[in-house]
């Protein structure tokens, strides 16, 4: 019996939704790469407990799309993080909630292992409090393009596919949202967070 390599045994996303298609439980495996992913990127925006509903609804919906995925996409990460924005439309309040909390506190609940205490410590609470200001100011839009961007490290044309959007709007969303927090963090100039030219 031939030795199967580990390489080949990893099937790329495109290849594992395709085989979903006759073998539903395949796509656990998405589920598998992917959920802490979507997690930490929901809770960021709506909080830890809403978070853990969120992924589950993210992967329910994605796994009933599956037989709609351009399989020319081996990453389905983007797509992922397309449907949770679409699910955190309907949960605006809440993501507002969330930035506006960080705003009294500085203690940023999505935050909780170990390590992200040490890191919590040594950021300056007045800085963050700062930042979530401008974050809970932005429109949803502006909000979903930049945290893609700038949280989820999505490339402009994966936040297009993401957002079913044109990469120009990707680049006139993401050019608004850092304006923005240029001109309301323009007091801590450390906190510039909006990763150099918007081009």
């Amino acid at each position: 019996m031939p030795q199967i390599t580990r390489s080949a045994a990893i099937a790329d996303d495109h290849t594992v939704i395709r085989r979903s298609a006759d073998d539903p439980e395949a796509f656990g495996a998405i589920f598998d790469r992917h959920a802490s992913t979507v997690h930490r990127y929901l809770a960021r925006r709506a909080g830890p407990t809403l978070a853990d509903d969120l992924t589950a609804e993210v992967f329910l919906a994605a796994f009933r799309a599956r037989g709609r995925y351009d399989l020319t996409q081996p990453d389905a990460l983007p797509w992922l993080y397309g449907i949770a924005a679409n699910l955190l439309r309907g949960h605006q309040r809440s993501e507002t909630r969330q930035y506006r909390a960080l705003a009294r506190t500085g203690v940023d609940p999505a935050l909780d292992g170990p390590a992200d205490l040490v890191s919590e410590r040594v950021t300056a609470a007045a800085h963050v409090r700062a930042l979530a200001a401008v974050l809970a100011r932005l429109s949803v839009r502006e909000r979903e393009v930049l945290t893609l961007v700038g949280q989820a490290q999505l490339s402009y044309p994966e936040v297009a596919r993401a957002l079913d959007i044109p990469v120009g709007t990707v680049r006139s969303r993401l050019h608004s949202a850092r304006q923005r927090i240029r001109r309301a963090l323009a007091d801590f100039p450390e906190l510039d967070l909006t990763n150099g030219a918007d081009a």
